[in-house]
């Protein structure tokens, strides 16, 4: 871990995670990441903020040793998720005198799955504060980023705001400061688009609050330090709204070549009528920079072959991976191909039931595109453009 002050009596302690390529067997991590924790420390008690991977444990202790830590009164969870909460079993058992600071929902979902007992419990609400002596922690609670029980931590008198995954980034740097690095912003709406984007609409919410706060860093728990705090606030505010850019994602999959004739046209398409296309291959993309496509894209175009009588497993995958981030697309279309008949639309519309998005074409054709099956395909590029050219944000 790496020890490093933030201001009188607070401190970053970060384990950087340099070679971590996937979060949950789920998530791409092309740049690392890191788990970092929080101590503040005021004339008359101690406050851990958070902890990390328990991976890791033994760097966070001894970061403490290092920095003298030899009494935690409180240990601050902002979020039950492991790689924040799993080491605070063993925080406890060195600490004896600590007690867990979250909310009830949090607590319970602690108890669930580390079994901490409940009497190293100490339950706050909305807008409760705990002194430290000379430096007060006020608590916010921000249901659903991205978990139900998820808060947040403000430091009144250094105007820090400590807030576990909310505007983190999965981001393994020998900086400290955002302003430090500068794939700092990719990374930040990286993770928005693979964590965050499904609670757009909480995010919002809380973001509202925040204005009300003197915020002079967000301290994350994942990748550096928000010392230029309005930067990450007025990306949050952009990948929440609901503008979208002219952009039509194409992603598509094909197994004898028939389905990516029609994806190679209808991106020509696209282009020679001026709109801005991110083309992805099923097999090969990379889904973390699938997702950010989806934070900006207007319309999503998918693409597949026929397996028996339904679309390509993978193409399902993508499809419920797009319904399931529930990103601000306005615009759908489907094309593909098949040998006999098949199902594939409706199972595709079925994984993307949770948008409210306008239908703008189904394209299936049998076996290898005809002129016609072309034409079809100009056709809906077209009426992509067509959408687009009403778009009121750039």
């Amino acid at each position: 871990m790496v020890l490093r002050e933030l201001g009188k009596g607070v401190y970053s302690l970060s384990a950087v995670d340099w070679h971590r390529r996937y979060f949950d067997e789920l998530i791409p991590l092309p740049e690392g990441t890191s788990y970092n924790a929080y101590i503040v420390r005021g004339r008359d008690k101690t406050a851990l903020l958070d902890t990390v991977d328990p991976r890791l444990k033994d760097e966070l202790f001894r970061d403490l040793e290092s920095l003298g830590v030899d009494r935690i009164d409180y240990v601050i969870s902002h979020h039950a998720e492991q790689d924040h909460s799993g080491a605070i079993p063993e925080v406890l058992k060195r600490y004896p005198e600590a007690q867990v600071v979250t909310n009830e929902k949090c607590k319970g979902f602690l108890q669930t799955h580390l079994h901490i007992p409940e009497e190293r419990f100490m339950v706050v609400g909305d807008g409760h504060t705990v002194d430290l002596g000379g430096l007060t922690l006020k608590f916010l609670l921000t249901p659903w980023v991205h978990w139900p029980e998820t808060m947040v931590t403000y430091l009144k008198e250094r105007g820090i705001l400590f807030t576990c995954d909310l505007f983190g980034s999965h981001l393994a740097t020998s900086s400290l400061y955002a302003s430090g690095d500068k794939r700092t912003p990719l990374s930040a709406k990286r993770y928005y688009a693979e964590i965050m984007m499904p609670f757009g609409n909480h995010i919002i919410r809380h973001l509202k609050r925040f204005e009300g706060l003197e915020i002079k860093m967000i301290a994350p728990s994942h990748g550096p330090v928000h010392d230029r705090p309005e930067v990450i606030l007025e990306s949050y505010r952009q990948w929440t709204s609901d503008e979208v850019k002219n952009l039509a994602i194409v992603v598509y999959i094909s197994m004898h070549g028939s389905t990516k004739v029609l994806a190679e046209r209808l991106v020509k398409g696209l282009m020679e009528k001026g709109v801005e296309v991110k083309y992805h291959d099923i097999m090969k993309m990379d889904l973390g920079e699938y997702a950010m496509d989806l934070v900006d894209a207007a319309t999503v175009v998918l693409a597949t072959p026929t397996v028996l009588t339904g679309p390509h497993p993978h193409a399902v995958a993508a499809a419920y991976l797009t319904g399931a981030l529930r990103p601000k697309v306005r615009y759908f279309a489907m094309m593909g191909s098949y040998g006999w008949g098949g199902r594939a639309p409706d199972v595709i519309k079925e994984n993307l039931k949770a948008l409210k998005v306008e239908i703008l074409g189904e394209i299936m054709v049998k076996g290898l595109p005809r002129e016609e099956d072309l034409k079809a395909v100009d056709e809906l590029a077209e009426r992509i453009a067509e959408r687009h050219s009403q778009l009121t944000s750039p």
